[in-house]
């Protein structure tokens, strides 16, 4: 056993030299540690999630950086506040878990991402079916934006989305739709527990 960690950790230092060689030895310790904790055999490396992005066990990301229209930041910005960012209505898309707005170089650009359960395309044409007002007056402000229902809107997006590099997801096998039944369970388990000690009054 105790030549296996000693080869294992051979490999580990060799790959170290290959991947860092020129940097400093605190980089490469920490890089060192880092992978006697990777789990090498870990069922949820990162896979394609269709025609762009990342998919990892049931959950994708998608990240696109576009220019705006002149005042498109201040517009949104107004938008987001009337709404307090919450975008209920973005809840009829079943496998989305999230979205993230970013303004950046002096309000010109928008970084969106999002985070979805299943493939590009069907995440997408969810987009166009189930919430087409939501998505046109978000990225109206958006140059060049056709409309979600237009036929080119995919292509669209694919043209300014980034494939990330480095991703990690803490539940991969755990969707939108297995999230929300485990909180009904969780409520109803709680309820159960709180009637049964006496905490709520009958």
């Amino acid at each position: 056993m105790q030549e296996h960690k000693t080869t294992d950790l051979a490999e580990i230092r060799r790959k170290v030299e290959e991947v860092l060689g020129d940097a400093p030895q605190l980089l490469k310790l920490a890089l060192e540690n880092v992978l006697r904790e990777h789990d090498a055999h870990a069922d949820a490396e990162p896979g394609s999630a269709g025609r762009i992005g990342r998919q990892s066990g049931k959950v994708s990301e998608l990240t696109a950086i576009a220019p705006l229209k002149p005042g498109g930041a201040d517009r949104l910005r107004r938008i987001f506040k009337l709404v307090n960012g919450n975008f209920v209505g973005a809840q009829k898309v079943a496998t989305l878990h999230d979205m993230r707005f970013v303004f950046f170089e002096n309000d010109t650009k928008i970084l969106f991402a999002t985070t979805y359960d299943g493939d590009w395309d069907t995440y997408i044409d969810d987009f166009a079916t189930k919430i087409p007002d939501l998505m046109d007056l978000l990225f109206s402000s958006v140059e060049g934006w056709p409309g979600i229902t237009d036929p080119g809107v995919k292509d669209f997006i694919a043209s300014h989305q980034l494939t990330a590099d480095g991703w990690y997801v803490a539940n991969p096998h755990l969707s939108v739709v297995d999230a929300r039944r485990l909180q009904r369970m969780n409520d109803a388990l709680q309820e159960f527990l709180d009637k049964v000690s006496g905490h709520v009054d009958s």
